[in-house]
Parts: structure tokens; C-alpha cells; sequence
């Protein structure tokens, strides 16, 4: 199997409609809603350039037309932006599957990183370069998490976290998935475009294979899933 390559491709998962957003989702899709005069996704796409990521791919589904038209091609971002439209979410691994074409550079492998659209966080993207060109250099495919400390809405974490950066299921420390991480194409390309498919189960897999890495992240991330958690962060952002 030939190994994969790292060229700072990212992709920002933003299909899914936001149910625990409602009402203001019904009308706007959640990537869009503003946070400190600015959209939500606005702040990924900018801290993304500022990492070197100007390759950027949007899935979306609900109200998808609408990001499209905000965001356009990208270049008022100093970045490219490609979009993956689904008409039915199909979920992280699915997206990624139906997205393959536009993360690989002529079906080659690829390491890129993935990260949820309802997140808010001052993590610096370039510290992924090493262990994204790691991760590239291995024979089999594998992943990267970048992991934060377990927030009040979540306090088992999800994996553990060991000193040598190896990520398990069991054990502890345990920390929490901060919805930022590098992936490998390769451990998608039996999905089929159009499945609808999560992407636990590869995390669990990965992990009890001894193939997924991590790093704790402990500066400002947070969570952007309520109408509650927007206004917090809004109120924050702005003091």
C-alpha cells in the first residue's frame, strides 16, 4: 500500500442541521451564525489560512446553498474553498467518503485535517505539520486527535491520553476530543460515496490497534452546540 501525503488540506464538517440550536437554525444553517460580528466558520476559515491550510473543503446539507453564497471561493480568505454538497447528511465518515475526489490530489493518499463547524477554539493549526507528516510517512493508515480537557458537559473524557502521546480506550488520564484531527484517506476509501456512515467506530478501531496518536490542548476551546453556549461565547468574545 503506498503511503500518503500531507499538503495542508483541511476540511470542516458542516452538514449537520444543529437540532440543539433551534430555533436559530431553522432559518440560518449553524456554520453562519455570528459570533462577535463574525460567522462561527468565518473563525476557522481565517485561523486555517493563518496555519498555511489554503486548500479548504466544506461539506454541508442543510441550507447549504446559503454557505456557499456567504463564503464563495474563498479568495476575500487568501484560501481556496471547495464544497462537498450532500442532500442528506451523511455523517462524518460519509462526508468524507462523498469528499475523497477533492482531498486527494489525483487519487493519491492524503493526510488532512478534519474539524467539526460548531467549534470555537485558538488552537494553532501548524503544530499538526509533524505529526501530520508522521502520520504520512507510515505504511498504515492512522490518526491524530487533538484532545482538551474534559468540559462540565462531558467529565469521563473520551480516550485516554498516555505520556507518549498514544491514545487508548481505556486507562487515564482520559480526555475529551476536541473535534479537531488529521486523518488518512486510506481508512475511508471502502466506504462508498453516498453511506451514511459515523466515524466512532473508526476512532475505536484505530485506537485499539495502536494507531492513533494525540496531544492535549488546553488554551481557549470551546464547544458551540446551544443557543446558550453561542451567547456565552459571544458575550466572551466581545469583552
Amino acid at each position: 500500500m503506498s503511503r500518503a501525503r500531507f499538503e495542508r488540506t483541511a476540511m470542516i464538517f458542516a452538514a449537520g442541521r444543529g437540532e440543539r440550536m433551534r430555533p436559530l437554525t431553522d432559518t440560518d444553517p449553524k456554520p453562519l451564525l455570528p459570533v462577535a460580528g463574525k460567522p462561527l466558520i468565518v473563525w476557522q476559515i481565517e485561523r486555517l489560512a493563518a496555519a498555511g491550510y489554503t486548500n479548504i473543503v466544506i461539506n454541508h446539507a442543510w441550507l447549504g446553498e446559503r454557505i456557499e453564497a456567504a463564503l464563495g471561493d474563498g479568495a476575500q480568505f487568501g484560501v481556496t474553498l471547495r464544497y462537498s454538497p450532500e442532500t442528506e447528511a451523511l455523517e462524518t465518515a460519509g462526508g468524507i467518503a462523498q469528499a475523497l475526489p477533492l482531498l486527494e490530489t489525483q487519487g493519491e493518499p492524503a493526510v488532512f485535517l478534519g474539524l467539526a463547524g460548531d467549534i470555537f477554539s485558538e488552537y494553532d493549526f501548524a503544530r499538526l505539520d509533524t505529526p501530520a507528516q508522521r502520520l504520512a510517512a507510515r505504511p498504515a493508515p492512522g490518526m491524530h486527535l487533538v484532545m482538551v480537557p474534559n468540559p462540565p458537559f462531558h467529565p469521563k473524557g473520551d480516550f485516554a491520553l498516555g505520556a507518549d502521546g498514544v491514545l487508548a480506550l481505556d486507562g487515564a488520564p482520559r480526555r475529551t476530543f476536541g473535534s479537531i484531527g488529521l486523518y488518512d484517506t486510506r481508512m475511508f476509501r471502502d466506504l462508498a460515496r453516498g453511506t451514511k456512515r459515523a466515524l466512532t467506530p473508526y476512532y475505536r478501531e484505530t485506537i485499539a490497534q495502536g494507531r492513533a496518536t494525540g496531544e492535549l490542548y488546553a488554551g481557549r476551546w470551546e464547544n458551540v452546540g446551544t443557543p446558550e453556549q453561542l451567547a456565552a461565547l459571544n458575550e466572551a468574545l466581545r469583552a
